[in-house]
C-alpha cells in the first residue's frame, strides 16, 4: 500500500533532470527536503544499518551474512559490463522475487525495506524498486541517475512503485509488473505523483495530455 502526497511543495520547477525530458510528460517540482518521506529515509538508514550481520541460513527470514555474500556475489558477476547489462540483469534478478503486500509480510499498511529484507522475505512493488536502486547504487551509478517514482497505474487504478533510471540520454523504466526494461516514454499508462532519490523529490504535475502513440 502506498500513501499519495498530499502535502503542498514549496520549490521552484526545474529544467528537467540533466537534460533528460519529464517522466510520463508531467511537470516537475524539484525539492531538497526529503524529510518530508520517512518511509523512504528509514530505509536508508536501515540499509546502511546492516553492515551488523549475524550468521545464519538463507532460508532465515533475517538479512544476515549468507543473504549479502550471495546479493555481493550477484553484483561483483556483473561490475564490468556495459551499464545496460547491468539495468537489464538487476531488473530481472529482483523480479524473481515473490510479491507479497505489507499488512500480510510486516504487519502494517506501508512499509519501504531494505534491499536485505526485500531479498530475505519478497516484497511489494516499493521494495523491488529500493532493491533495484540499492544494487545499481552498488555498481557505480549516481543518486542522480535513480529514482523511486510513487505513482498511479491508469489500467489498474492503484498506486504503484517503480524505479526510473536515467542512462544513457533516455530514461528506462524498471519495473515488477513489466518483465524487461522499458524506455519510459513508451509506457503511457502511468500518472507519476512523486518521484525521489537520496539528495531530492520531485512532485509531478500534469501537463498536456500525451499522444497516444499506441
Amino acid at each position: 500500500a502506498l500513501g499519495v502526497l498530499n502535502t503542498p511543495l514549496h520549490a521552484a520547477p526545474t529544467a528537467g533532470n540533466g537534460g533528460y525530458r519529464p517522466l510520463f510528460g508531467t511537470g516537475e517540482i524539484r525539492s531538497s527536503n526529503i524529510a518530508m518521506f520517512p518511509k523512504w529515509k528509514g530505509a536508508l538508514a536501515r540499509y546502511f544499518d546492516e553492515r551488523r550481520l549475524a550468521k545464519a541460513s538463507c532460508q532465515s527470514t533475517r538479512f544476515n551474512r549468507c543473504h549479502l555474500a550471495q546479493w555481493t556475489k550477484f553484483l561483483d558477476g556483473l561490475r564490468k559490463k556495459p551499464p545496460m547489462d547491468q539495468i537489464i540483469a538487476i531488473n530481472g534478478y529482483m523480479n524473481q522475487k515473490r510479491y507479497i503486500i505489507d499488512p500480510r509480510n510486516y504487519g502494517v499498511r506501508d512499509y519501504w525495506a531494505t534491499p536485505g529484507q526485500f531479498l530475505a522475505r519478497n516484497g511489494d512493488c516499493e521494495d523491488y524498486a529500493i532493491a533495484k536502486y540499492m544494487s545499481l547504487r552498488s555498481l557505480g551509478f549516481k543518486d542522480s541517475q535513480l529514482r523511486i517514482v510513487v505513482l498511479k497505474d491508469m489500467n489498474l487504478g492503484l498506486a504503484h512503485a517503480i524505479l526510473a533510471v536515467y542512462h544513457d540520454g533516455r530514461t528506462f523504466v524498471l519495473d515488477n509488473q513489466i518483465k524487461t526494461v522499458v524506455p519510459a516514454d513508451k509506457v503511457y499508462h502511468y500518472k507519476p505523483y512523486y518521484s525521489i532519490n537520496e539528495k531530492h523529490w520531485w512532485l509531478h504535475r500534469p501537463l498536456l495530455a500525451r499522444r497516444n502513440r499506441r
